[in-house]
């Protein structure tokens, strides 16, 4: 630590914000004063008065600077912006709060698309969100695609489009590309969108009814049938949601649970008084921070993300700084919004249940960490058992699948810290070897892994990383393949082994017997997650290619039908289920076909 009595001495006896660091220079906590001079020089009296957490983080201090602010609520929110932005260690923060995934509706383009992001820009457009991950924002999109026909795509609309995609043909798309529905069309399916993400479904159905039955009154009962089918599907949605006794307010409810150093937070989203959805986040950094000061730091970072505030937030106690915080959240969302505790009634009852959910997340939080340290063993019984050089941090798997040596494929599945790392998969289509010749095929694949290491690619890709393991499924020919790829293109001090499937035996080079895990060795089980995935990835790829042969034969076996009038039968209808279907007439119409050959293809499909 530092020594700054003179510096002390000379702070302002004003509002803002200070920032301690280490002495790398890197921020370690950041925090806001109604006097700076004040709250910075307590953290430099009797070390003894104060927390343990508070502590460790002043005898890390090596410097510090501060920020003069207009007034206490300037301060808290450049607090709160600071704290998101450098995510300091001693302060209590969202987990990866720069990331989280919102939904975003362009509403500033004539035909808006829906789709996720992870930047905020103030550009005119709508966001939902934060969501607490990837596949939560992706659920949501999935839905609302079901239920709303908006466009998918990302073409420069113009309307003039001589034939529309699939999404049109099955009712998912008002088809705004070929001019089946002009911006006003479109963009009332956007603001249903729009009303359903905001909770209004009752907005959108009498919307969506009116619609219908107009369409019905104009004889449009093709319209008419397609708007009563979304309004089914909008209604089967809207019972499912939990009704809550609460007059129809528009409520976030919030709870929190901890356990060491992090905490899980629960928000419940109550809109028109229907329980329309919830979400789980991680705060770190929170083993000796309060309950409440905890759900106040939750707070200011995830509705500074947020753009859209609800009328009222529950609480389970009162927390820091309510008053700046609701002043805050009321300028944001320009209308009063109120932070309450509740003490009885439905809300309190409500919250409750918030409360449990967050307990009991909490308890999937503490096994997941028990897992993860089943995982570090499993790591350290991997290393010893197959005498590696390093704990294998990185293991890449591979595999081959064929039928009969057609339409052959490798895999290449990553494991990092014992977890699939999917966006390091990678598929290889056989390109050089004919016939069934497993060991030749599993050679190309490693040759063209390989090779990458010695070729100049950028840092950023994944084919520079090294693995610490590179685990064949297969026994020993196939491992003496590896080990001739790696002979041949001088790959040195990357550990080789191989796994054979029936009696689990591991093979590595130089020794001759296999190894011979436990079978209930964690060691044992990790190997057998790689190299399952890596089949599993690998005959994915080769069912799609030998489906992708089998519809092009179809076609191909007709008389008269060659690659070139294939090529014209698949972009004109978009699938061989689709000229399956078509009329003959639209077939024969063409360019080099007529009656006789449409007629020939309806027959053969």
């Amino acid at each position: 630590m530092g020594n700054f009595s003179e510096r002390l001495t000379h702070l302002p006896v004003k509002p803002g914000v200070y920032l301690m660091k280490d002495k790398s220079g890197k921020i370690i906590y950041i925090g806001k004063a109604s006097v700076i001079r004040n709250r910075v020089r307590s953290y430099f009296q009797k070390k003894s008065n104060l927390p343990p957490k508070i502590q460790r983080m002043v005898s890390a201090i090596d410097d510090f600077e501060f920020i003069i602010t207009e007034s206490e609520l300037e301060a808290f929110l450049l607090e709160s912006n600071l704290i998101k932005q450098n995510q300091p260690r001693f302060n209590a923060r969202l987990k990866d709060g720069k990331s989280y995934p919102f939904i975003k509706i362009d509403t500033a383009e004539p035909f808006p698309q829906v789709y996720i992001t992870r930047k905020l820009n103030n550009d005119g457009s709508r966001y939902f969100g934060p969501y607490a991950n990837a596949g939560s924002v992706r659920k949501t999109l999935g839905l609302l695609k079901k239920l709303f026909p908006y466009r998918s795509c990302t073409k420069h609309i113009t309307g003039k489009d001589e034939r529309p995609c699939l999404d049109y043909h099955i009712n998912r798309c008002v088809g705004p590309c070929t001019g089946a529905v002009d911006a006003d069309g479109y963009n009332e399916v956007i603001q249903q969108v729009i009303m359903f993400m905001e909770g209004k479904t009752d907005d959108v159905t009498k919307k969506i009814s009116q619609n219908m039955h107009q369409a019905s009154e104009d004889l449009d009962y093709e319209r008419a049938a397609i708007l009563r089918d979304q309004l089914t599907a909008i209604e089967q949605i809207h019972e499912k949601q939990k009704v809550i006794n609460v007059s129809g307010e528009n409520i976030d409810v919030i709870a929190g649970a901890k356990y060491l150093d992090q905490s899980r937070i629960e928000v419940f989203f109550v809109r028109k008084g229907k329980l329309v959805g919830r979400d789980q986040f991680i705060m770190q950094g929170t083993s000796e921070d309060s309950n409440s000061e905890i759900l106040s730091a939750f707070i200011t970072q995830f509705y500074s993300q947020s753009h859209y505030i609800p009328s009222k937030i529950l609480l389970p106690e009162k927390i820091p700084d309510i008053e700046q915080i609701a002043v805050w959240l009321s300028a944001k969302k320009t209308t009063k919004v109120n932070l309450t505790v509740p003490y009885r009634g439905e809300k309190k009852r409500l919250l409750g249940m918030v409360e449990e959910n967050a307990k009991r997340g909490l308890e999937q939080l503490k096994l997941k960490q028990i897992e993860e340290g089943s995982t570090e063993e499993a790591l350290s019984q991997l290393q010893e058992a197959l005498n590696l050089p390093r704990i294998p941090r990185r293991i890449e798997t591979y595999d081959i699948s064929n039928i009969q040596g057609s339409n052959s494929t490798g895999s290449m599945v990553v494991f990092e810290d014992g977890k699939p790392n999917k966006s390091d998969y990678r598929r290889f289509i056989i390109r050089n070897v004919k016939g069934i010749d497993d060991y030749s095929m599993m050679k190309e694949v490693l040759t063209r892994r390989f090779k990458k290491l010695n070729e100049n690619i950028s840092e950023s890709n994944s084919w520079v990383k090294i693995p610490d393991l590179v685990l064949i499924d297969g026994g020993k020919g196939h491992l003496g393949a590896a080990l001739q790829v790696f002979l041949e293109l001088g790959v040195k001090d990357i550990p080789l082994a191989s796994i054979a499937k029936q009696e689990e035996e591991v093979f590595v080079p130089e020794t001759p017997e296999p190894i011979i895990l436990d079978r209930s060795s964690q060691a044992l089980y990790l190997l057998q997650r790689s190299r399952d995935e890596a089949h599993r990835f690998a005959i994915t790829l080769h069912r799609k290619r030998r489906s992708k042969s089998s519809t092009a034969s179809k076609l191909d076996s007709i008389p008269g039908i060659g690659p070139q009038r294939r090529k014209q039968l698949l972009r004109k209808f978009g699938s061989t289920k689709m000229v399956q279907q078509a009329r003959i007439e639209d077939i024969a119409s063409l360019p080099g076909f007529n009656i006789s050959l449409a007629g020939r293809i309806k027959e053969r499909l």
